[in-house]
């Protein structure tokens, strides 16, 4: 119903040879993310004992081939460790080392498949790998191998992650990361191996990526459990993304997930029913968006919150929907306009019929409420409108089924969701 200026805000494989200026109800001004680079911090080391192995076989350490190669250069700083281990075999130690002797500290990912430098290594740098691993015969085999990285790419990709750390989140919130220029589909599963999620108490997920590329979401088959911590890394500085472009730097985030809040608006009623931790707490009559700008049909999240704004669509293709107003308690649920906001004037509509722009609109006191008890991320369903949402219109994760959801991925995702890498 109204737009302003925006404000700016805005993991090589171990081969185991076995294995806004607001727009209110119209237009697109959203928000850039920004948040604090660095990564997870983690032991190198991890145990295991080679299934029907009595003990470790005598004799010397068979050689062990790492990747990178011993004297590869030009590699990038995202580089992983891998090696070569005999069917059945296992890694148990990854040391990585700089020139000088100090240790880079990193993780093994769950797989065994690679361990990954909790940060981005230094461009034009010498490092040691060391890997050890035991045989499907037990017997140790260890590699050494030194290589060096490339210098910093003049062609990057931009990247952006919607979290931010020390912050609590709705149980709807989706991790969205977004990409500018958009990933191409070949190139996707890569970028995905290096978009991590761990979450606490531990939930499956899966990523989804829009038709685009520009954005994918990370979600569990159902909300966030409240009380959930939320630690992601976008590990991308230096990855070989498209078209000879680099992630342009990691991002992350460790955040919280607050009570349960859901609100649900039914168009048939006109009215929105709200729930906390799965109690009704409060029922209000709304008004939706009127026949020739209806409000979407789906579910969709608190994105942004603005206590006191101005809706300006003086540009809008279409006179009968331009307007200048003074809007109060704000709560953006679409990148295209759509709103739940404070509306005086059309409170005798109310429960009865659809008069907005798109937004959802209720009373003063009602406004005031929401505001002061929803978080960002907390989801909204509305049903029974002329409009389907879109996806990508807003953080869209919940608006589709999990098994439709899962069919974004760009890598195969288990039955249930895919547990954290580490």
């Amino acid at each position: 119903m109204g737009r302003f200026a925006p404000v700016g805000a805005m993991v090589g494989a171990l081969v185991l040879t076995a294995s806004l200026a607001l727009a209110g109800c119209g237009g697109d001004d959203r928000e850039k993310p920004v948040v604090a680079g660095g990564g997870q911090q983690g032991e190198s080391t991890a145990t295991a004992s080679p299934s029907g192995s009595a003990g470790p076989a005598q004799g010397p350490p068979a050689p062990l081939a790492v990747i990178p190669a011993d004297g590869a250069t030009r590699r990038p700083v995202s580089t992983e460790i891998s090696a070569k281990i005999p069917e059945g075999g296992t890694v148990s130690k990854v040391v990585l080392t700089t020139a000088n002797g100090r240790p880079v500290p990193g993780l093994l990912r769950r797989d065994g498949s690679s361990w990954v430098p909790s940060a981005p290594l230094r461009y034009g740098t010498r490092y040691t790998a060391t890997v050890t691993g035991t045989g499907p015969d037990g017997r140790i085999h260890q590699g050494t191998s030194t290589f060096t990285t490339m210098a910093k790419p003049r062609s990057m990709i931009g990247s952006g992650l919607y979290l931010f750390s020390d912050r609590t989140y709705g149980v709807g919130m989706p991790v969205v990361a977004e990409f500018s220029p958009g990933i191409p589909k070949k190139d996707r599963a890569a970028v995905q191996r290096r978009m991590f999620v761990r979450t606490d108490p531990p939930q499956p997920g899966a990523w989804h990526w829009l038709p685009n590329g520009t954005q994918a979401y990370y979600r569990a088959p159902e909300y966030w459990k409240p009380g959930t911590t939320l630690t992601v890394r976008l590990a991308l500085a230096g990855v070989p993304l498209s078209h000879g472009r680099y992630g342009n730097v990691d991002r992350s985030a460790t955040a919280k997930i607050g009570r349960a809040f859901e609100m649900k608006v039914d168009n048939a009623t006109k009215k929105m029913t709200v729930y906390e931790n799965g109690a009704l707490v409060r029922t209000m009559p709304v008004s939706l968006g009127k026949k020739s700008t209806p409000s979407s049909s789906g579910t969709m999240v608190v994105m942004e919150k603005k206590e006191s704004t101005v809706f300006d669509t003086r540009d809008d293709p279409d006179p009968a929907n331009r307007y200048v107003t003074e809007i109060d308690f704000a709560q953006r649920l679409t990148w295209g306009g759509e709103y739940i906001h404070a509306a005086p004037w059309s409170v005798a509509a109310q429960g009865h019929r659809n008069v907005s722009h798109g937004c959802v609109n209720v009373s003063t006191t009602n406004a005031r409420w929401l505001f002061s008890r929803t978080l960002i991320g907390d989801p909204i369903t509305v049903r029974g409108t002329e409009r389907t949402l879109e996806p990508g219109n807003g953080w869209t994760a919940w608006s589709l089924s999990w098994p439709e959801f899962v069919a974004g991925s760009a890598l195969p995702v288990p039955e249930g969701g895919e547990p954290s890498a580490f």
